[in-house]
This record gives C-alpha cells, sequence and structure tokens, in this order.
C-alpha cells in the first residue's frame, strides 16, 4: 500500500466534498437543526393551550377559580361561551383544546363538596389529556368567598372533573395512525417530484423534451398527476390498515378525508417540484428532503406536542403543509369536522401550493434559457 496514493485519495474526497454545497451544508447543517430543534423546540411541558371560559355561576369564587387555573400556565383564554354545548363545538372545530365549565349552582357545589367545575378536553391529542388533568388539581380555598365558615365547618376541597372527548380510552393509535398518512404522503411525495427532473437531465431525456412543443407548465403539471393517483392509494392502504387494524374511527365524511389528502399531496409534490429544479443530481435531490422532511416531523405536531414549542418553533411550523394537514385530517377524522369548518387549514395549503408551484415553474423556464 502507498500512503502517498491513498493520501492523494483522500484529499481528492475533501476537495469533491467541499466542492458539492448540498452535502457540505447536510455535514454542518443537520447537527445544528438537530440540536436546535430537540433542545429548545421540543417539550412535553404543553403551555398556553387555547381555552374556553363558561363561567355560567358569575361569582367572585368562580372568577378566582378561573384566574387560579389560568396563572398555572397550563391555559390561554382564547373564547367565552354561554353554555357547555357551545365549548363542545368549539372543540370539534380545532378552535379551542380545552372547555372550563362552571355551573350556575357554584357555590352551592362548593359547600356541600360535590363537583364544582368541570374541564372539557379534545382527547383526539393524549398530551392535551394529560396536560388539562393538571387543571383539575387546582385548589379551590382561593375561590372562596370572603365571608367564610368557621374553620370546625370548613369543608374539603370540591373535585373538579375532567371529560375527555373523541378518544376517552386515551389510545395513541387513534392520534398516530392519521398522521402517518401526512408523514407517509410528505415523504414519498416530495422525493418523488425532487428526483422527477433531474432524473430526466441525467438519463439524457431533458435534450427531448425542451425539444417538444410542451411549455414549461404543461411539463410541471404533467409530472404532478401521475403521484397524485399514487398519493390516493398510499392515503386508502393507510386508512383500511388503520381502520381494521387499530379500529380508528372516521367520524367525518370521508369525501372530507381524501380532500384534505389531496391538498397535502398537491402541496408536498409542488414542493418536490422546486426542489428537483434546484437539485443537480438525484442524490443532492434525496439530500435536500431529507431537509424538509426532518424538520416536518418534528415540528408539526406529529411526534412532540405542538403546544410544548416556543413561539418561534411554531411560527416556522405554521410554513409547513404537514402541520396544517395534520390539524385537518384529525379535525375530519376524529372530531367530526368538516373542511368548510377548517377553511383557514385549507387556504394555508392551497397558498403554499400555489406559491411553490409558481415558484417551481419560473425556476424550471430559467434554467431553460
Amino acid at each position: 500500500m502507498s500512503w502517498r496514493r491513498l493520501w492523494a485519495i483522500v484529499l481528492k474526497e475533501l476537495r469533491q466534498l467541499r466542492r458539492d454545497r448540498v452535502t457540505l451544508a447536510m455535514i454542518i447543517g443537520i447537527p445544528i437543526i438537530q440540536l436546535v430543534l430537540f433542545g429548545y423546540a421540543i417539550n412535553f411541558t404543553l403551555r398556553g393551550l387555547n381555552a374556553g371560559i363558561a363561567d355560567q355561576a358569575g361569582t367572585a369564587g368562580s372568577r378566582a377559580l378561573v384566574m387560579d387555573m389560568l396563572s398555572s400556565g397550563v391555559i390561554a383564554p382564547v373564547a367565552v361561551a354561554n353554555t357547555p354545548a357551545a365549548l363542545m363545538e368549539m372543540i370539534r372545530r380545532g378552535q379551542i383544546s380545552v372547555g372550563v365549565v362552571i355551573p350556575p349552582d357554584f357555590e352551592r357545589r362548593r359547600i356541600d363538596g360535590r363537583e364544582v367545575a368541570q374541564i372539557l378536553v379534545d382527547g383526539s391529542d393524549t398530551a392535551v389529556q394529560s396536560a388539562a388533568a393538571q387543571l383539575a388539581q387546582t385548589p379551590i380555598d382561593s375561590a372562596r368567598p370572603s365571608l367564610r365558615a368557621p374553620l370546625a365547618s370548613t369543608p374539603a376541597p370540591a373535585p373538579i372533573s375532567v371529560v375527555s372527548f373523541y378518544n376517552p380510552q386515551r389510545l395513541s393509535t387513534v392520534n398516530i395512525v392519521p398522521g402517518l398518512i401526512g408523514v407517509i404522503l410528505t415523504m414519498t411525495m416530495v422525493l418523488f417530484t425532487g428526483i422527477a427532473v433531474v432524473r430526466e437531465r441525467e438519463r439524457g431525456n431533458m435534450e427531448l423534451l425542451i425539444a417538444t412543443p410542451l411549455t414549461s407548465t404543461e411539463l410541471m403539471i404533467g409530472k404532478v398527476l401521475p403521484y397524485i393517483a399514487i398519493g390516493l392509494v398510499q392515503a386508502s392502504v393507510i386508512l383500511a390498515l388503520g381502520i381494521w387494524l387499530f379500529h380508528v374511527p372516521i367520524r367525518g365524511s370521508v369525501l372530507d378525508v381524501y380532500l384534505a389528502t389531496c391538498l397535502l399531496i398537491l402541496a408536498s409534490l409542488a414542493l418536490g417540484l422546486l426542489i428537483s429544479t434546484r437539485a443537480q443530481s438525484q442524490f443532492q435531490a434525496m439530500q435536500m428532503t431529507f431537509f424538509v422532511f426532518l424538520p416536518s416531523i418534528l415540528l408539526s405536531g406529529f411526534m412532540f406536542p405542538f403546544a410544548g414549542m416556543p413561539k418561534f418553533a411554531q411560527w416556522f411550523a405554521e410554513i409547513l403543509p404537514l402541520t396544517h394537514f395534520l390539524r385537518l385530517i384529525r379535525g375530519v377524522m376524529l372530531r367530526g369536522a368538516s373542511l368548510w369548518e377548517l377553511w383557514g387549514e385549507v387556504l394555508a395549503l392551497a397558498v403554499f401550493t400555489l406559491v411553490m408551484m409558481t415558484a417551481a415553474i419560473l425556476r424550471f423556464r430559467k434554467r431553460l434559457d
């Protein structure tokens, strides 16, 4: 073995890595991304859950109890309702995750030692159930009126009950299976289209395509359409297995499930096409896909609680299509909501698709010039 020849090969590989900016970015970027995400963004202690308050008593004691719950930091008030039914409707629509109900006879219940409040929880997310259970430990002493009975007749702290909807058994599969549709489609659709244009270039077909009357728009849309059918087949397989093996319910419309799936497929395909216009090889396309997939699976709320992330991580997650799809699919499948009721997430996916597709078409046309 010649150490001189071996050293020449080592230098050659180092120089090649220096020219390959995507690989160099992965070498430095992946450790930084993982450190930042796991160190700052991933947090199992939920804070600031969107909550609705229905204080039907309206007394000084009931208001003090609500303030005690808010001071814990677990919930943040975003809505006020008059009835528990209104809170349940907000939970179904995904507007809130927790509802606090204080009945009109709050003071009498407190004196009698009976249940003084109910906490309504969106049980489709098991992490929210665990966080809401902390509110049931709120002491009632601070909620008592200033005119108190003698110490010997003071009753024991009254209970606060937690009522979980949509997943009372706290089965993790009910929450995971709908999310898996989005995770698998994001990974496969972005990867498939990410290598689409690059594959044509590497095989020598790009010159032939340029010589045809095809416009850039026709070429891009034509490459997207076949993968829509593939994505729907994948979603159907996951749904069928989820219902058969894990008994995951579909409380909403099946049509809405597939429409939401189509929105994610289009968003992922448009992003993949944009990647394909930037990558120089199929390997680079796969590397860039990994850069997209890693933040998507960690920040979207699939693996870790979304409400536990700091604000800057939540703002970044709002850019990712998987974040909005998870809200859509869980809302439709687990809570029985319609796409019209979740129009904000639909609009976010539509805008993302339009922006990514337009950027891909413009960039591809520029590369042909």
